[in-house]
């Protein structure tokens, strides 16, 4: 029996996490019958390569949905506000890697190794969300401890890469690098304060309890998605110099005992995570090792001495792959093979 194939577009394709999309669809060999390439009008004319031919950019509108089955939205929130619904009026599922749609509670907020049974909540309204892209890699770390020991409590701070803002932060990162190195004056617009050899601790914008909207999408959006609003989560999010790759420190106080040997033991044996843990020889995860891969990397596993039943671990991942593009297109895998 030949296999199904689905007309798919990309919205916002011609965006760092739109292009990785693009370069997913044809990398994990999804079954694309068409493929249909949306942005802004600004970008109408521009070819993109996908299997080697050449798709050109069209304009997104609220008639492009017509015909296709799929679209992966990454194109921001409130273009996805505008454009989502009329995606799904016309029979298209919708994958959205916005903000816009992941506390909706009638929209499954999705992270495949997790809680793929969610996708069935699909035909609510034609909208699947995507994570945040560091809720992605902790949960796809933590969601083995959860199901087996139970978690109770949640710290986690984050180290993460200028491309999670976007081509220009990776630009002002660069710019900034080398003029500080040629003792040259240096320009700050993406930014606050110079990200340059810099920590800033100040991802989003600040909300009335102190808090950024980086540092409660992690909180909220974990509790989806693990299904359990009874976990005590706080999060610190903070900006490094890094090109790609988010680095998160998690602190982890389980509901029954575990060991840091039964947690590597676990790890070891879940889906999309790689253990790197043998400090003696150095190794551990770093932002260089998880660019351009799929995987979730944890090491550092130890237990937390000061508290029963805790564990402290470091994790990271590609943001603009797992935390992204790589989730979206898992997302349409299993939409497209149980759901379609």
């Amino acid at each position: 029996m030949a296999e199904k194939k689905f007309n798919v577009a990309v919205a916002g394709a011609t965006g760092a996490v739109g292009n990785q999309m693009i370069r997913c669809l044809e990398e994990m060999n999804f079954p694309v019958q068409s493929l249909k390439l949306l942005a802004s009008h600004r970008s109408v004319g521009r070819t993109l390569r996908f299997k080697g031919e050449l798709v050109p950019v069209e304009e997104l509108k609220e008639d492009s949905f017509k015909g296709l089955d799929i679209a992966l939205f990454s194109a921001g929130g409130g273009t996805s506000q505008t454009f989502a619904p009329f995606a799904a009026k016309d029979g298209c599922v919708v994958v959205d890697n916005s903000s816009a749609w992941r506390m909706d509670p009638e929209v499954p907020l999705v992270v495949p190794e997790v809680n793929p049974h969610a996708i069935a909540q699909h035909t609510n309204k034609g909208i699947i969300a995507n994570p945040n892209c560091s809720t992605i890699q902790m949960v796809v770390a933590l969601s083995p401890i959860h199901k087996k020991y139970g978690i109770k409590r949640i710290v986690v701070s984050t180290y993460q890469a200028v491309s999670g803002t976007g081509k220009k932060a990776i630009d002002e990162l660069f710019d900034q690098t080398r003029a500080m190195i040629n003792f040259l004056d240096y320009q700050t617009k993406v930014y606050p304060h110079r990200i340059a050899f810099n920590c800033l601790p100040h991802i989003d914008s600040f909300l009335d309890n102190g808090y950024t909207k980086e540092e409660m999408k992690m909180v909220n959006e974990t509790r989806k998605i693990l299904e359990d609003d009874t976990i005590g989560v706080t999060a610190t999010t903070v900006r490094v110099p890094v090109f790609f790759g988010h680095s998160e420190a998690v602190n982890v106080e389980t509901k029954d005992p575990v060991s840091a040997s039964e947690v590597r033991a676990l790890l070891e044996e879940a889906p999309g995570v790689k253990v790197m843990d043998d400090p003696q020889q150095n190794l551990y995860p770093l932002a260089t090792d998880a660019a351009g891969t799929d995987l979730t990397l944890v090491g550092r596993i130890r237990a937390d001495e000061s508290i029963s039943n805790g564990i402290n671990m470091w994790v990271v991942s590609d943001n603009v792959r797992k935390g992204a593009a790589t989730n979206a297109v898992q997302i349409a895998q299993v939409l497209a093979k149980e759901y379609l």
